[in-house]
């Protein structure tokens, strides 16, 4: 690809950077942690933070910028956009990239000079706690974020370790310093939040205290520990229940300010320290259980004052993390790959404290033997590339999110895998039982070290749960029906995925009645096809299609799920060959695909739909059920399109800038989506041991594998003069099919693409060459 010039937005990047010493120099360039920007995705709808974690960290401090109203839930999803000018605070818990908001816990403001309790309106400086502040004065790099508070003159560093948030805080001079902790924000529009919290100081000085939500995840707890490097000159907690903006809530009134402790559902701690001589430190540690058990992680996890040595592990940890691809590309090139593994490497997030305690979905406090618990599962998303791209690139983690997956299972008290979960909670968001193609993916490629048929019970289990999202119907009908069940046509096709990549797994482990069941119900897309419209269509309870039917409408009440007829028509990635002939044969296929990409659409159509962003034509990719569309070309003959579609899509959808994003991150399948196709192949059909082949965007990409081995992609001559494939060799052998296997890539070796001007017309044509699908499938 040509170096493209750089950016304004780049430029101040660059020339920041070369104002630095040669010591900041050094930190900043170090290792591919240097080439994150966590600025990415910021703006727009990308839902990102900029805050300092670690990989899968239990922690994500990071700047909030708005208060949590019904204006402020969507675009605010991560707590911050970066088109505001005011900080409300740093919390130490953010969603990345999700189309949903929720946490924001345990907010910290340092403050110089008089102290407010209420954060004030953005639009009117002074009017609250809130500051000010200049994207100049910010600092963001993996693991690490600082900025300078104009209204206070406090310059705030935050870095982060697995369970801890470590903060420093530079006064003023002759200043008053004060730190204000907040346990009334969150990140979630929803008015009255706040359940119950409570808040006290300890003899020792460490403030302690928990809070119970009603936001997504209904009576979610979490519970804080918290020291500071300087000693307490004086403190107040408050309970501010009668300033409560929300209608129908009537408090008790303004109650008695205490030193030492209070509960309610509106507390405040205002804590007041001497004129600073040295930046005050404030480290926090967290716990879905108890405040015992947060003061144990943070006596484990953080122990002393140092806090610059904290940001260097920080840094360390991100290095070595993504250090398991070393690329070659262009600068912008580079900056998007390296941040799009660091996003795709923060989720699942660490959900359990140091002794092993975590909370299940029952609400209990559940204990993990010999693993770690992780939780946050955005599953309609990352099932599709960020899970894969974990299984191939960590196998070893992918073994404990399996057992989190089966352990979350056994406490739930519907006896089914996850949906959509967090710190262990089930908010039951979208759709299918994608958790099923998750540990399938990981078995079918090699993943071990959890409790296969335990797995496979699970999944099972989840599959034939009648109440959930109309399967009672599924199972008897072969299809969700539209007069019962919302969004029946993306229900059927979800569905028979995953009861596919169910099947797959049973007869992996030779339990071949439960995989001929599956497999059988994996048929059940057919029942959604609508030969006549050429479309998939939901029926209703006596068999007919609904009617009208108009293949434009997208969104709630519709027959799809945040999508329409256009996008959701291509949803067989188990049997692409099948809908290949159910639609008439390559040609007829190619041309229909081509309409999605080649129709002229107004964005304002979709603008009743948050979600459906990224557009060309109809193809949305900033949504997930578009995701695999530009490589279905390779199942019909055409593999010269894919290349090219992804190159329209790869120059279009990402860019090194804070909107640099078309649509939500989802936890990392977004950037999954973006390593894999820079890579040249993509997992069209998880639970498949088949990559399709697509084009590389990078020159040159070796996977450092965890058994040691190195796979190399490799590609010349790669630029804009060059967009087509015209040979593919494997260890050095032509290579006359348009798909790779899980197998060849971990056995190391070297994928060459030779590129060129004109498209190659006669690769990937013979039904053999291209990836399987159920209805070609010989094994």
């Amino acid at each position: 690809m040509a170096i493209r010039s750089p950016s304004p937005w780049l430029i101040s990047v660059l020339v920041a950077a070369m104002s630095l010493s040669p010591q900041q120099v050094g930190a900043v360039t170090s290792g591919h942690a240097g080439e994150v920007d966590p600025r990415i995705g910021t703006g727009g709808d990308g839902h990102t933070f900029p805050g300092a974690t670690v990989p899968f960290g239990m922690i994500q401090l990071s700047p909030d910028t708005a208060m949590p109203d019904f204006k402020h839930g969507y675009k605010w999803a991560a707590g911050y956009q970066y088109g505001d000018s005011s900080i409300m605070g740093f919390s130490h818990t953010h969603f990345s990239g999700s189309g949903h908001s929720d946490l924001g816990d345990v907010l910290l403001m340092p403050i110089s000079g008089a102290v407010r309790l209420e954060p004030g309106d953005p639009a009117r400086p002074g009017s609250g706690y809130r500051s000010r502040f200049s994207h100049d004065s910010e600092t963001v790099e993996a693991g690490y974020y600082a900025v300078t508070l104009s209204d206070y003159n406090v310059r705030a560093e935050l870095t982060a370790g697995r369970r801890i948030g470590w903060h420093r805080y530079s006064f003023p001079a002759g200043q008053p310093a004060h730190l204000l902790l907040d346990l009334r924000p969150s990140i979630y529009d929803y008015p009255g939040k706040v359940l119950w919290s409570s808040l006290r100081v300890h003899e020792d000085g460490s403030v302690t205290g928990c809070r119970q939500t009603r936001g997504w995840a209904p009576g979610r707890e979490l519970c804080f520990a918290m020291r500071f490097s300087q000693p307490i000159t004086s403190r107040t907690l408050y309970n501010r229940e009668a300033e409560l903006p929300y209608k129908g809530f009537k408090g008790p009134g303004e109650q008695a300010q205490d030193r030492d402790a209070q509960s309610g559902r509106a507390l405040v701690g205002v804590f007041d320290f001497a004129e600073l001589k040295q930046p005050l430190g404030v480290k926090v540690a967290i716990s879905p259980v108890s405040e015992a058990n947060a003061l144990d992680n943070l006596d484990s996890d953080g122990n002393g004052w140092d806090f610059d040595a904290r940001r260097a592990e920080a840094r360390a940890a991100w290095d070595k993390a993504l250090a398991v691809i070393d690329v070659e590309a262009s600068a912008p090139m580079r900056s998007n790959f390296y941040t799009s593994l660091y996003h795709a490497m923060l989720s699942p997030t660490l959900s359990m404290d140091v002794n092993g305690d975590y909370r299940g979905p029952d609400h209990q406090v559940h204990h993990a033997d010999g693993f770690d618990f992780y939780s946050t599962w955005s599953l309609w998303d990352v099932y599709r590339a960020q899970q894969p791209l974990m299984a191939l690139l960590q196998p070893g983690r992918s073994t404990d999110f399996i057992r989190s997956l089966i352990a979350a299972r056994e406490a739930s008290p519907f006896g089914i895998l996850p949906v959509w979960a967090y710190q262990g909670l089930e908010t039951w968001c979208m759709i299918g039982y994608h958790a099923v193609p998750v540990i399938a993916d990981a078995y079918i490629k090699g993943v071990r070290g959890f409790d296969a048929q335990k797995a496979l019970d699970a999944m099972v289990a989840s599959a034939t749960y009648a109440p959930y999202g109309g399967l009672g119907d599924y199972m008897k009908l072969g299809y969700v029906p539209i007069d019962k069940e919302p969004e029946g046509a993306s229900k059927t096709l979800e569905y028979a995925y995953d009861d596919w990549s169910l099947g797959q797994m049973a007869k992996a482990m030779g339990k071949h009645d439960i995989a001929k069941t599956f497999e059988q119900r994996a048929t059940n897309w057919r029942h959604a096809y609508d030969a006549k419209t050429g479309f998939m269509r939901a029926r209703k309870s006596d068999g007919h299609f609904r009617e009208p039917f108009d293949p434009d409408v997208a969104g709630y009440g519709s027959d799809y799920t945040e999508g329409n007829a256009w996008q959701y028509s291509w949803y067989v990635p188990q049997d692409v060959a099948g809908l290949v002939a159910a639609m008439g044969g390559d040609t007829n296929f190619v041309s229909k695909l081509d309409r999605v990409f080649d129709a002229k659409v107004d964005p304002a159509h979709f603008q009743h739909v948050e979600d459906i962003t990224g557009l060309i034509g109809w193809y949305a990719h900033g949504n997930e059920p578009s995701h695999h569309l530009a490589y279905l070309y390779d199942y019909a003959g055409a593999p010269w399109k894919t290349q090219a579609r992804l190159k329209q899509i790869m120059d279009s959808q990402y860019a090194p800038k804070p909107d640099g994003l078309a649509g939500n991150d989802d936890l990392g399948q977004m950037s999954a989506w973006y390593i894999f196709t820079a890579l040249g192949f993509y997992p069209v059909t998880p639970a498949s041991d088949e990559y399709a082949i697509g084009r590389p965007f990078v020159s040159r990409a070796t996977l450092h594998l965890p058994s040691g081995k190195d796979f190399t992609v490799s590609a010349a001559p790669l630029d804009d003069a060059h967009p087509f494939v015209g040979q593919v060799t494997l260890n050095g052998q032509p290579l006359g099919r348009v798909f790779l296997r899980h197998g060849e890539i971990v056995a190391g070796g070297e994928l060459h693409f030779t590129m060129q001007a004109q498209p190659n017309r006669e690769w990937g044509q013979a039904a053999t060459a291209r990836p399987a699908a159920m209805s070609s499938y010989a094994h």
